[in-house]
């Protein structure tokens, strides 16, 4: 099952977290410290919120999760073959999760994409603990400069 997802940056975890749970009519399916995340079963969507005060309100990132590494390999060879520029991180932590996953590179109009499959759960929002929002769930750990990275 592949579902669209939608990071958002919020200014208050808590308030957003009752806001989406009444929204959807369901309870975030993680929570860690400045994170939730929500498996929205109709319409299907991974919501992710992220408490990033002063950006409340804002996109985070947008992402399509898929259902293992194959279907992210596949939709990585179907995007290349396209023309599409790639940035690819495999086995990284990023959102309380490890997955492997790439990013879609040059969009149009600088929104970020990643495709990506959740392999297992993690207690730390990074690889590296201390990362703040702003540095993961971007392709910046790939190399990209950060004005073209960030939250």
């Amino acid at each position: 099952m592949s579902r669209l997802q939608l990071a958002l940056n919020v200014d208050d975890l808590e308030e957003s977290v009752a806001f989406y749970s009444r929204l959807f009519d369901t309870g975030p399916a993680k929570r860690r410290p400045g994170y939730a995340n929500f498996a929205v079963a109709q319409p299907p969507l991974k919501l992710v919120l992220i408490e990033n005060p002063g950006k409340g309100g804002s996109l985070n990132h947008l992402g399509v999760e898929v259902e293992d590494t194959n279907a992210v390999n596949a939709e990585q060879k179907r995007l290349a073959e396209d023309g599409f520029a790639t940035t690819d991180e495999r086995e990284t932590t990023c959102c309380y999760a490890k997955q492997d996953k790439f990013w879609v590179r040059n969009t149009p109009n600088g929104e970020r994409w990643e495709i990506y499959t959740v392999l297992a759960d993690s207690q730390t929002f990074s690889a590296t603990s201390h990362a703040e929002p702003q540095t993961c769930c971007t392709d910046q750990a790939a190399g990209v400069p950060a004005a073209k990275a960030c939250c």
